[in-house]
């Protein structure tokens, strides 16, 4: 079982769209975390099962948005932070 799932925002809002985003939770339970970047981007409110995280390494995700948008970038950075992790996007 990973140590954590990483979710990106295009996931949530999709699963959000056909009302299955607790399909998220019942698949990998408390487990799913994301960053603030996209929880900002996903705008409605996150369910408390999904734990926001901070990236430690904010040198490495403003390399990153040089060629991707913020939320992208923050999940790369928290996966390359995490020992293994599973990203969803």
């Amino acid at each position: 079982m990973p140590e954590v799932v990483i979710s990106d925002t295009s996931v949530l809002i999709l699963l959000q769209n056909i009302e299955e985003l607790d399909l998220l939770k019942k698949v990998y339970g408390d487990l799913v975390i994301t960053t603030q970047a996209v929880s900002e981007e996903f705008i409605e409110s996150l369910p408390a099962w999904i734990t926001i995280r901070k990236v430690r390494d904010l040198k490495y995700q403003e390399s990153l948005e040089t060629q991707l948008d913020s939320g992208e970038a923050s999940v790369i950075a928290l996966a390359k932070e995490s020992t293994d992790p599973i990203a969803v996007a």
